[in-house]
Protein backbone atom coordinates (compact mmCIF):
# COMPACT_ATOMS: atom_id res chain seq x y z
CA UNK A 1 0.00 0.00 0.00
CA UNK A 2 2.85 2.50 -0.19
CA UNK A 3 2.52 4.79 -2.83
CA UNK A 4 5.23 5.77 -4.47
CA UNK A 5 7.36 2.18 -4.28
CA UNK A 6 9.31 0.58 -6.53
CA UNK A 7 7.78 -2.43 -8.21
CA UNK A 8 9.21 -5.59 -8.34
CA UNK A 9 9.02 -9.18 -9.55
CA UNK A 10 7.44 -8.65 -13.13
CA UNK A 11 6.76 -11.92 -14.81
CA UNK A 12 7.68 -12.18 -18.82
CA UNK A 13 4.15 -11.12 -19.22
CA UNK A 14 4.50 -7.93 -17.20
CA UNK A 15 2.24 -9.62 -14.60
CA UNK A 16 4.24 -9.97 -11.43
CA UNK A 17 4.94 -13.39 -10.06
CA UNK A 18 1.75 -14.25 -7.21
CA UNK A 19 -0.67 -13.11 -9.50
CA UNK A 20 -2.40 -15.72 -11.87
CA UNK A 21 -4.47 -12.53 -13.73
CA UNK A 22 -6.95 -14.88 -15.20
CA UNK A 23 -8.07 -15.67 -11.99
CA UNK A 24 -7.83 -13.01 -10.05
CA UNK A 25 -9.43 -10.50 -12.93
CA UNK A 26 -13.02 -11.92 -12.93
CA UNK A 27 -13.13 -12.84 -9.41
CA UNK A 28 -12.83 -9.08 -8.75
CA UNK A 29 -15.15 -7.75 -10.92
CA UNK A 30 -17.68 -9.49 -9.15
CA UNK A 31 -16.75 -7.59 -6.14
CA UNK A 32 -15.77 -4.10 -6.99
CA UNK A 33 -18.95 -2.17 -8.70
CA UNK A 34 -17.77 -0.32 -11.43
CA UNK A 35 -14.26 -2.13 -11.80
CA UNK A 36 -12.96 -1.36 -15.04
CA UNK A 37 -10.59 -4.08 -16.84
CA UNK A 38 -7.50 -4.65 -18.04
CA UNK A 39 -5.95 -4.85 -14.52
CA UNK A 40 -2.29 -3.53 -14.07
CA UNK A 41 -0.55 -4.95 -11.04
CA UNK A 42 2.69 -4.04 -9.50
CA UNK A 43 4.54 -5.19 -6.12
CA UNK A 44 5.04 -2.69 -3.51
CA UNK A 45 6.03 -5.19 -0.64
CA UNK A 46 7.54 -8.83 -0.55
CA UNK A 47 10.17 -10.60 1.01
CA UNK A 48 9.30 -13.20 3.98
CA UNK A 49 5.95 -11.58 4.93
CA UNK A 50 3.19 -11.48 2.91
CA UNK A 51 2.92 -9.95 -0.53
CA UNK A 52 1.75 -6.74 -1.03
CA UNK A 53 -0.14 -5.64 -4.77
CA UNK A 54 -1.21 -2.48 -6.16
CA UNK A 55 -3.19 -3.02 -8.80
CA UNK A 56 -5.31 -0.09 -11.20
CA UNK A 57 -8.12 -0.51 -13.71
CA UNK A 58 -9.10 0.66 -16.63
CA UNK A 59 -9.66 4.30 -15.54
CA UNK A 60 -7.09 4.43 -13.07
CA UNK A 61 -8.98 3.62 -9.92
CA UNK A 62 -6.03 1.77 -7.57
CA UNK A 63 -6.81 -0.97 -5.46
CA UNK A 64 -4.30 -3.42 -2.99
CA UNK A 65 -4.42 -7.44 -3.00
CA UNK A 66 -2.29 -8.83 -0.17
CA UNK A 67 -1.52 -12.73 -0.03
CA UNK A 68 0.85 -14.97 1.52
CA UNK A 69 4.65 -15.62 0.21
CA UNK A 70 5.18 -17.56 -2.58
CA UNK A 71 6.36 -21.10 -1.93
CA UNK A 72 5.08 -23.27 0.83
CA UNK A 73 4.86 -21.40 4.27
CA UNK A 74 2.65 -22.26 7.64
CA UNK A 75 -0.70 -21.26 6.93
CA UNK A 76 -1.04 -20.14 10.58
CA UNK A 77 1.65 -17.50 9.92
CA UNK A 78 0.17 -16.02 6.96
CA UNK A 79 -3.61 -15.96 7.49
CA UNK A 80 -5.24 -14.03 5.06
CA UNK A 81 -8.68 -14.46 6.51
CA UNK A 82 -7.78 -13.79 9.78
CA UNK A 83 -6.35 -10.65 8.49
CA UNK A 84 -9.15 -9.61 6.23
CA UNK A 85 -11.01 -10.11 9.51
CA UNK A 86 -9.45 -7.69 11.40
CA UNK A 87 -9.52 -4.75 8.91
CA UNK A 88 -12.98 -5.01 8.46
CA UNK A 89 -13.56 -4.90 11.79
CA UNK A 90 -12.25 -1.68 12.31
CA UNK A 91 -13.65 -0.11 9.60
CA UNK A 92 -15.50 3.22 10.85
CA UNK A 93 -14.03 2.12 14.59
CA UNK A 94 -12.04 5.26 14.53
CA UNK A 95 -8.89 3.46 13.58
CA UNK A 96 -7.85 4.46 10.17
CA UNK A 97 -7.64 1.34 8.18
CA UNK A 98 -8.42 0.94 4.25
CA UNK A 99 -12.05 -0.15 3.12
CA UNK A 100 -12.30 -4.23 2.22
CA UNK A 101 -13.75 -5.32 -0.59
CA UNK A 102 -13.41 -9.02 -0.38
CA UNK A 103 -11.57 -12.56 0.49
CA UNK A 104 -10.84 -15.24 -1.42
CA UNK A 105 -10.14 -18.29 0.03
CA UNK A 106 -10.40 -20.83 -3.24
CA UNK A 107 -6.91 -20.81 -3.75
CA UNK A 108 -7.78 -22.11 -7.68
CA UNK A 109 -8.52 -18.00 -8.31
CA UNK A 110 -4.63 -17.48 -7.54
CA UNK A 111 -3.04 -19.74 -6.05
CA UNK A 112 -3.27 -18.90 -2.60
CA UNK A 113 -5.89 -17.49 -0.37
CA UNK A 114 -6.12 -13.47 -0.87
CA UNK A 115 -8.33 -10.23 0.26
CA UNK A 116 -8.91 -7.01 -1.14
CA UNK A 117 -8.78 -3.61 0.26
CA UNK A 118 -8.81 0.13 -1.12
CA UNK A 119 -5.32 1.66 -1.87
CA UNK A 120 -4.55 4.64 0.50
CA UNK A 121 -2.55 7.14 -0.99
CA UNK A 122 0.54 8.18 1.69
CA UNK A 123 3.90 7.85 2.23
CA UNK A 124 5.08 5.00 4.84
CA UNK A 125 8.12 6.07 6.89
CA UNK A 126 10.34 3.13 6.92
CA UNK A 127 13.41 5.20 8.15
CA UNK A 128 14.99 8.80 8.76
CA UNK A 129 15.38 9.31 4.91
CA UNK A 130 12.12 8.97 4.35
CA UNK A 131 10.93 11.06 7.07
CA UNK A 132 12.91 14.14 6.74
CA UNK A 133 10.61 15.59 3.72
CA UNK A 134 7.89 15.90 6.82
CA UNK A 135 8.07 19.79 7.77
CA UNK A 136 8.44 19.96 11.59
CA UNK A 137 5.01 21.28 12.32
CA UNK A 138 3.65 17.49 10.83
CA UNK A 139 6.34 15.99 12.84
CA UNK A 140 4.66 16.90 16.09
CA UNK A 141 1.12 16.50 14.81
CA UNK A 142 1.90 13.29 13.44
CA UNK A 143 3.44 11.89 16.97
CA UNK A 144 0.83 13.03 18.56
CA UNK A 145 -1.49 11.27 16.16
CA UNK A 146 0.15 8.30 16.46
CA UNK A 147 -0.49 7.87 20.43
CA UNK A 148 -3.70 8.80 19.77
CA UNK A 149 -4.66 6.26 17.30
CA UNK A 150 -2.54 3.40 19.66
CA UNK A 151 -5.36 4.41 22.50
CA UNK A 152 -8.37 4.51 20.31
CA UNK A 153 -7.67 1.06 19.32
CA UNK A 154 -6.81 0.14 22.91
CA UNK A 155 -10.14 1.25 24.36
CA UNK A 156 -12.32 -0.89 21.75
CA UNK A 157 -14.47 -3.58 23.20
CA UNK A 158 -13.09 -6.66 20.95
CA UNK A 159 -16.47 -7.62 21.34
CA UNK A 160 -18.18 -5.18 20.24
CA UNK A 161 -16.46 -4.85 16.83
CA UNK A 162 -16.77 -8.73 16.19
CA UNK A 163 -13.17 -9.16 17.26
CA UNK A 164 -13.86 -11.07 20.99
CA UNK A 165 -12.91 -14.56 19.93
CA UNK A 166 -9.58 -13.29 17.67
CA UNK A 167 -7.46 -15.19 20.74
CA UNK A 168 -7.07 -15.70 24.50
CA UNK A 169 -7.59 -12.22 26.58
CA UNK A 170 -5.82 -13.92 29.73
CA UNK A 171 -2.49 -14.57 30.24
CA UNK A 172 -0.74 -12.53 27.47
CA UNK A 173 2.72 -12.35 28.78
CA UNK A 174 2.90 -15.36 30.35
CA UNK A 175 1.85 -17.21 26.84
CA UNK A 176 4.25 -14.82 24.94
CA UNK A 177 7.51 -15.72 27.62
CA UNK A 178 6.66 -19.35 26.93
CA UNK A 179 6.63 -19.02 23.03
CA UNK A 180 9.75 -16.89 22.47
CA UNK A 181 11.62 -18.96 24.95
CA UNK A 182 11.14 -22.07 23.19
CA UNK A 183 11.94 -20.40 20.08
CA UNK A 184 15.23 -19.07 21.68
CA UNK A 185 16.20 -22.58 23.14
CA UNK A 186 15.39 -23.99 19.47
CA UNK A 187 17.65 -20.94 17.66
CA UNK A 188 20.50 -20.62 20.45
CA UNK A 189 23.58 -21.07 18.12
CA UNK A 190 26.11 -19.51 21.04
CA UNK A 191 25.51 -18.33 24.52
CA UNK A 192 24.27 -15.23 25.43
CA UNK A 193 23.77 -14.81 29.46
CA UNK A 194 21.83 -11.79 29.30
CA UNK A 195 19.25 -13.52 27.21
CA UNK A 196 18.83 -15.93 29.95
CA UNK A 197 18.86 -13.47 32.36
CA UNK A 198 16.66 -11.19 30.75
CA UNK A 199 13.93 -14.56 30.93
CA UNK A 200 14.44 -15.25 34.50
CA UNK A 201 13.85 -11.07 35.09
CA UNK A 202 10.75 -11.41 33.02
CA UNK A 203 8.83 -14.14 34.54
CA UNK A 204 9.43 -12.55 38.01
CA UNK A 205 8.76 -9.32 37.96
CA UNK A 206 5.47 -10.16 35.44
CA UNK A 207 2.88 -7.93 36.11
CA UNK A 208 -0.68 -8.50 36.38
CA UNK A 209 -2.21 -7.85 33.17
CA UNK A 210 -5.15 -4.94 33.71
CA UNK A 211 -7.69 -5.88 31.16
CA UNK A 212 -7.63 -7.27 27.46
CA UNK A 213 -7.90 -5.24 23.99
CA UNK A 214 -6.92 -5.53 20.71
CA UNK A 215 -2.95 -5.44 20.57
CA UNK A 216 -1.59 -4.71 16.40
CA UNK A 217 1.89 -6.77 17.78
CA UNK A 218 3.22 -4.52 15.38
CA UNK A 219 2.28 -0.74 15.88
CA UNK A 220 5.30 1.06 14.81
CA UNK A 221 5.89 4.34 12.07
CA UNK A 222 6.87 2.08 9.60
CA UNK A 223 3.30 0.54 9.57
CA UNK A 224 1.43 3.55 9.06
CA UNK A 225 0.33 5.14 5.72
CA UNK A 226 0.64 8.76 6.85
CA UNK A 227 0.18 11.84 5.25
CA UNK A 228 -0.29 15.85 6.47
CA UNK A 229 0.58 15.21 10.11
CA UNK A 230 -2.13 12.06 10.21
CA UNK A 231 -2.09 8.31 10.12
CA UNK A 232 -4.47 7.80 7.02
CA UNK A 233 -4.41 3.95 7.44
CA UNK A 234 -2.63 1.13 9.68
CA UNK A 235 -1.11 -1.52 8.04
CA UNK A 236 -0.21 -4.88 8.70
CA UNK A 237 -2.17 -6.77 10.69
CA UNK A 238 -0.70 -10.24 10.76
CA UNK A 239 0.66 -10.10 14.51
CA UNK A 240 -2.75 -8.47 15.76
CA UNK A 241 -3.94 -10.50 18.42
CA UNK A 242 -5.92 -9.67 21.88
CA UNK A 243 -4.39 -9.11 25.37
CA UNK A 244 -2.24 -6.98 27.56
CA UNK A 245 -2.54 -3.64 25.59
CA UNK A 246 0.91 -2.18 27.21
CA UNK A 247 2.90 -4.56 25.13
CA UNK A 248 2.23 -2.17 22.12
CA UNK A 249 3.08 0.62 24.29
CA UNK A 250 6.30 -0.61 24.93
CA UNK A 251 7.17 -1.79 21.19
CA UNK A 252 6.42 1.78 20.41
CA UNK A 253 8.36 3.46 22.44
CA UNK A 254 11.92 1.26 21.58
CA UNK A 255 11.23 2.20 17.85
CA UNK A 256 10.61 5.91 18.54
CA UNK A 257 14.92 6.73 18.94
CA UNK A 258 15.12 10.39 19.54
CA UNK A 259 18.18 12.75 17.87
CA UNK A 260 20.95 11.65 19.97
CA UNK A 261 20.16 8.58 21.55
CA UNK A 262 22.03 6.32 19.65
CA UNK A 263 24.96 6.83 17.14
CA UNK A 264 23.48 4.84 14.11
CA UNK A 265 19.74 5.65 14.41
CA UNK A 266 17.93 5.26 11.19
CA UNK A 267 14.25 5.45 12.63
CA UNK A 268 12.07 7.96 11.20
CA UNK A 269 12.03 10.07 14.61
CA UNK A 270 15.83 9.69 14.85
CA UNK A 271 15.83 13.43 12.60
CA UNK A 272 14.10 15.21 15.17
CA UNK A 273 11.16 17.08 15.77
CA UNK A 274 8.41 14.48 16.63
CA UNK A 275 7.48 14.71 20.27
CA UNK A 276 9.30 12.68 23.19
CA UNK A 277 8.43 9.27 24.63
CA UNK A 278 7.54 11.27 28.07
CA UNK A 279 4.82 13.26 26.06
CA UNK A 280 3.67 10.17 24.57
CA UNK A 281 3.13 8.63 27.58
CA UNK A 282 0.90 11.05 29.36
CA UNK A 283 -1.32 11.57 26.60
CA UNK A 284 -1.48 7.54 26.61
CA UNK A 285 -2.60 7.77 30.21
CA UNK A 286 -5.03 10.50 29.52
CA UNK A 287 -6.93 9.08 26.81
CA UNK A 288 -7.05 5.65 28.32
CA UNK A 289 -6.68 6.19 32.49
CA UNK A 290 -4.25 3.29 31.87
CA UNK A 291 -0.86 3.90 34.17
CA UNK A 292 2.50 3.71 32.26
CA UNK A 293 4.98 3.98 35.47
CA UNK A 294 6.12 0.17 35.10
CA UNK A 295 6.56 0.61 31.17
CA UNK A 296 9.95 -0.37 31.18
CA UNK A 297 8.71 -4.06 31.80
CA UNK A 298 7.05 -3.95 28.40
CA UNK A 299 10.24 -1.96 26.54
CA UNK A 300 12.44 -4.76 27.88
CA UNK A 301 10.12 -7.85 27.01
CA UNK A 302 10.27 -5.90 23.53
CA UNK A 303 13.55 -6.46 23.11
CA UNK A 304 14.32 -9.54 23.99
CA UNK A 305 11.43 -10.35 21.96
CA UNK A 306 13.03 -9.45 18.88
CA UNK A 307 16.78 -10.60 20.24
CA UNK A 308 14.91 -14.39 20.18
CA UNK A 309 12.87 -13.34 16.71
CA UNK A 310 16.76 -12.40 15.42
CA UNK A 311 18.41 -15.12 16.96
CA UNK A 312 15.73 -17.27 14.52
CA UNK A 313 16.75 -15.11 11.46
CA UNK A 314 20.42 -15.20 12.12
CA UNK A 315 20.66 -19.05 12.98
CA UNK A 316 18.45 -19.60 9.21
CA UNK A 317 20.99 -17.68 7.52
CA UNK A 318 24.08 -19.26 9.18
CA UNK A 319 22.76 -22.41 8.11
CA UNK A 320 22.00 -21.57 4.43
CA UNK A 321 17.95 -22.26 5.11
CA UNK A 322 16.93 -18.84 3.25
CA UNK A 323 18.93 -19.82 0.30
CA UNK A 324 22.19 -18.89 -1.66
CA UNK A 325 22.99 -15.26 -2.97
CA UNK A 326 21.48 -13.51 -0.08
CA UNK A 327 23.21 -10.36 1.23
CA UNK A 328 23.41 -10.48 4.88
CA UNK A 329 26.05 -9.17 7.18
CA UNK A 330 26.01 -11.96 10.15
CA UNK A 331 28.27 -10.78 12.07
CA UNK A 332 26.24 -7.44 12.55
CA UNK A 333 23.39 -9.33 12.76
CA UNK A 334 24.68 -11.60 15.85
CA UNK A 335 25.89 -8.50 17.57
CA UNK A 336 22.02 -7.05 17.27
CA UNK A 337 20.89 -9.79 19.23
CA UNK A 338 23.35 -8.90 21.98
CA UNK A 339 22.67 -5.26 21.62
CA UNK A 340 18.97 -6.02 22.23
CA UNK A 341 19.64 -8.60 25.62
CA UNK A 342 21.65 -5.89 26.57
CA UNK A 343 18.99 -3.03 26.42
CA UNK A 344 16.16 -5.46 28.07
CA UNK A 345 18.85 -5.66 31.15
CA UNK A 346 19.66 -2.37 31.37
CA UNK A 347 15.60 -1.40 31.14
CA UNK A 348 14.87 -4.15 34.17
CA UNK A 349 17.56 -2.44 36.36
CA UNK A 350 20.55 -4.93 35.41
Amino acid sequence: MSAGAEGSGGAASGVPEGIEIDGVTPWLVERIEGLTPPLTFTLIAGGHSNLTYRFVDGKGSAYVLRRPPLGHVLESAHDMGREHRIVSALENSGVPVAPTYGYCEDPAINGAPFYVMGFVEGRVLHDAESARPLPEREREALGLNVIDVLATLHNLDPDQVGLGTLGRKEAYLERQLKRWNKQWEASKTHEIPEMEECSRRLTEQKPEQIGATIVHGDYRLGNMMVGDGRIRAVLDWELCTLGDPLADVGYLLNSWILPGETEDAVTPTAIGGFPGREALCERYEAATGRNLDGINYYRAFSHWRLAAIGQGVYKRYLVGAMGENREMDLDAYKLSVHTRAEAALALLGG
